[in-house]
This record gives C-alpha cells, sequence and structure tokens, in this order.
C-alpha cells in the first residue's frame, strides 16, 4: 500500500533523492557550496531542531514501541526527509520555486497479528506541500508533520488505513553523537554528519494499526534522531545497519555498523551508550562486537537481512541477544527514495551491569536488498 504524490517538475529529482537520503551524497563538488560538517557544531536550541537548509540532507526519524490498555505491542515509524536541490534561490524565484524535496515513510506494526503497514509520501517544496522551519522543529509534507512545542513534540500522520496522532516528552537531556554531535563516517573530508537524539521520549496517544479499524490508545517510549549534512558515505559502501535500543535498567544505546562493498565494516562505524541519568559515552567500533545469529529471506524482494543479533560492550558489562518482534517488515520505497530497506521493531533480553535485563527498540538494515538507489 503506497500514496506517493509526485509532481511532475520533479520526479527526476527522486533518483537524486535517492542517492543522497540513503547514500547521504558520496561526494560534494566544492562549486556546489553545500557546507560540510567539518568541526564539532556551536548547537543552540530550540533553533537546531528545525531546519538546516545551508546543508544538502536532512532528517527527522521517530521510531517507537507502544502498548495497548490490554498489553497488546505495537511499533511505529514516521520519518521526514529533505534533500537540497540548490543551495539558494535562483533570481526569479518565488514561493513556488523547487529548492528541496522532502519526502516522508510511516509504518505501524502489529505484534500480535504480525500485520506490518507501511505508506510513503513525496513533495517538493512549497505552500500546503511540504517543508520545514528554520527556528524550531516543524516538519510536513501534506497532513504528516512533526512539530515541538515547548518540551514537547507532536506527531501526525495517516491515511485510509493507518492512523497515529502522538505526544512524545523527554525523560532524558538531548545526545550528542560523536564528537560533540559530530559523527563521522568515512576518512575523507566531509564524511560527517551532525547528529543528535533525543533516545528516551515518553510516549502516549492514539493509533489506528489495521483498515477500518479502531482508534487505539496507546503508551510506550520513542526515539528521536536528528541528522545533517552534505556528504557523508564513500562510494564503496554498501549499506548499514543501525540499532536504537532501549535497555530495562535504563541504559539506552545507540550503534550504526557501515559496510563496505567487500563486506568489511568501515572503521568509522561507532556508538552511543546513555545512562539512566542522561549521561552519555561515545563507542568506538572496537569498543563492541555485534554478531548476526541468524537470517531471513523477504518472499517480496529475496533481500536476506539478518534477523537475530548478540550485542556485547565488555567496558559496560553488557551482552545482549535481540531479535525482531515481527519478522517482515521490509519497507518498498521505491517510489518516493528508490531504495527497499528493513526497519522494525526489536526485542531481546541479556546482561547489563552484570544483572539481568530485558530490552526493546529499533533496528534499520539497508543494502540487503539491492544497492542504495543503484547509484554507486
Amino acid at each position: 500500500m503506497t500514496n506517493c504524490r509526485c509532481f511532475e517538475p520533479f520526479i527526476l529529482a527522486a533518483a537524486f533523492l535517492a542517492f543522497v537520503l540513503f547514500g547521504m551524497g558520496a561526494y560534494v563538488d566544492a562549486a556546489d557550496q553545500w557546507q560540510l560538517a567539518l568541526e564539532p557544531r556551536t548547537w543552540i536550541f530550540p533553533r537546531d531542531h528545525g531546519a538546516h537548509p545551508e546543508y544538502r540532507t536532512e532528517w527527522w526519524y521517530f521510531t517507537g514501541n507502544l502498548k495497548d490498555d490490554t498489553g497488546n505491542q505495537y511499533g511505529y515509524q514516521l520519518t521526514f526527509f529533505r534533500y537540497g536541490l540548490r543551495v539558494r534561490p535562483g533570481s526569479n524565484a518565488n514561493a513556488w520555486s523547487v529548492r528541496d524535496i522532502y519526502s516522508a515513510h510511516f509504518t505501524i506494526t502489529d505484534v500480535r497479528t504480525g500485520q506490518f503497514l507501511m505508506d510513503e509520501r513525496m513533495s517538493r517544496s512549497g505552500p500546503g506541500l511540504a517543508g520545514a522551519l528554520s527556528k524550531n522543529m516543524k516538519v510536513w509534507l501534506f497532513d504528516w508533520k512533526a512539530k515541538m512545542e515547548k518540551n514537547t513534540i507532536f506527531l501526525e500522520a495517516k491515511n485510509n488505513e493507518l492512523q497515529l496522532k502522538l505526544a512524545l516528552k523527554p525523560r532524558k537531556p538531548l545526545v550528542f553523537h560523536g564528537d560533540r554531535g559530530r559523527s563521522k563516517k568515512g576518512s575523507k573530508k566531509g564524511q560527517a554528519s551532525y547528529y543528535t537524539s533525543f533516545t528516551n521520549l515518553e510516549t502516549r496517544g492514539r493509533i489506528q494499526a489495521k483498515p477500518n479499524g479502531p482508534q487505539i490508545s496507546v503508551q510506550g517510549t520513542s526515539w528521536f534522531d536528528h541528522e545533517f549534512g552534505s556528504t557523508q558515505l564513500s562510494r564503496d559502501q554498501e549499506g548499514w545497519d543501525w540499532f536504537g535500543l532501549h535497555l530495562s535498567d535504563g541504559r539506552d544505546l545507540m550503534i550504526y555498523l557501515l559496510r563496505k562493498t567487500d563486506k568489511i565494516i568501515n572503521q568509522e562505524s561507532s556508538g552511543t551508550i546513555i545512562e539512566p541519568d542522561g549521561s552519555f559515552r561515545h563507542l568506538k567500533l572496537s569498543d563492541f562486537l555485534v554478531t548476526i545469529l541468524a537470517a531471513w529471506k523477504s518472499p517480496k524482494s529475496s533481500g536476506q537481512y539478518p534477523c537475530k543479533w548478540r550485542i556485547a560492550i565488555p567496558s559496560s558489562q553488557i551482552d545482549i541477544i535481540i531479535f525482531p518482534l515481527v519478522p517482515d517488515q521490509e519497507l518498498n520505497t521505491r517510489q518516493s527514495t528508490g531504495i527497499i530497506y528493513w526497519e522494525g521493531a526489536v526485542a531481546g533480553k541479556g546482561t547489563s551491569g552484570g544483572r539481568a535485563v530485558q530490552c526493546e527498540g529499533y533496528v534499520e538494515l539497508t543494502g540487503y536488498a539491492g544497492s542504495l538507489g543503484g547509484i554507486f
């Protein structure tokens, strides 16, 4: 099921969108004059929750694990992407001039029934279509939107079959990944992004999880990633594996593994461990070990995805095993971003600090069902 709404003047730009949103722009020519993530940033909030049009690519990424009043489990994803086509408007620019393209993905996973439904949209920027403010978080694509008011983030998305209306409040302070928010993705100049997260958001609201289904009151925990930059991945990048996990002892964990086409893991792969009090520590690739324990083959794309992992962080006494709550949480977003990828709700258990823990969260897997937009 899709609801992709594209406009003729920028259908060709879909290929570029796939390239930059999921390949994050292998290279940017200096003549383009896009800013690069070269040094740690001086952050200013709430302004930096908003758009950064001086950088080519940006995303606002929400995922969450929810339960209804009877204990049934759900997962959701709502993601907004911005891709800049030009650094500044032309001399004849007006409200309808195309500077940015926006794309959005929306999913709900019903763990009890095993059902996974998704939708995607794409539009140019423009009045009533899509956009993002620079002074605070407010991003929209038609009637899908995310906005922050004081300390609460409000999410809305719906179509004829799915609906989501949630309020998210941080339980922990903002996290700055990498070096004070500059997250390296490669060894070359500019191969980095600025990357912040609210890793633990108290979540309440309502969802509709199936066609003609009821409105369901839910509560749980969400994760928000905000990332922007102009060039990140190298041409030999195959894809990445991203983990965002909540442990029952109050710790949160983010890890990303960048996979090269020769199957070697990029040394710039890293992570962040967030303690119950909100303090956090950067993890180098040598600080953790991710072992794949099983695989799943998509009946739709024939993509071969990992589907069970062991994550060990000896310095933090973390040793956990995680697995998908529903095997098939694969998104076919070829109408908006040009790729097929897997992103879904996971759970697991193990030990942390020498004590038994449960965990839940989300995992994203790209590059297992074809290349990142077919560009590299």
